[in-house]
């Protein structure tokens, strides 16, 4: 009788060992696949932002040269074009907290938790 509880008792250990094992590499591999979702978008924000950086530069140029062209002043031409980006950086500040902010909390916060299964295959991609 004390080898079968000894032995039932070296089973349950096994089985509980074994299943947290498999619990911490499926929490491994999930927060894996979090993490690169999350780096991935924060390069793509990350070029994104530098292409359209040197897009609205480019612009900022025409536009402050054409503006010199018909103002006969190449310093109230871009004085005007510094104006409406100084407009638009106030905008995007009044509105970064109400919209903004927001949705990037969600964003983040939905990576984390858009999968609560235990299926860790590719079904919840975008």
């Amino acid at each position: 009788m004390e080898n079968t509880s000894e032995n039932y008792f070296d089973e349950t250990y096994e089985l509980v060992k074994k299943y947290t094992d498999d619990r911490l590499l499926l929490f491994k591999i999930q927060s894996a696949k979090k993490t690169a979702k999350i780096t991935s978008k924060v390069i793509f924000i990350f070029i994104a932002s530098i292409l359209l950086f040197f897009i609205m530069m480019f612009l900022g140029f025409m536009l402050a040269y054409f503006f010199a062209e018909k103002m006969n002043s190449n310093f109230y031409g871009f004085a005007t074009v510094a104006g409406i980006y100084l407009g638009s950086f106030l905008l995007f500040v009044i509105v970064y907290k109400s919209y903004f902010s927001k949705k990037i909390m969600d964003m983040v916060t939905g990576i984390f938790f858009e999968n609560d299964s235990y299926d860790i295959d590719d079904q919840d991609e975008d």
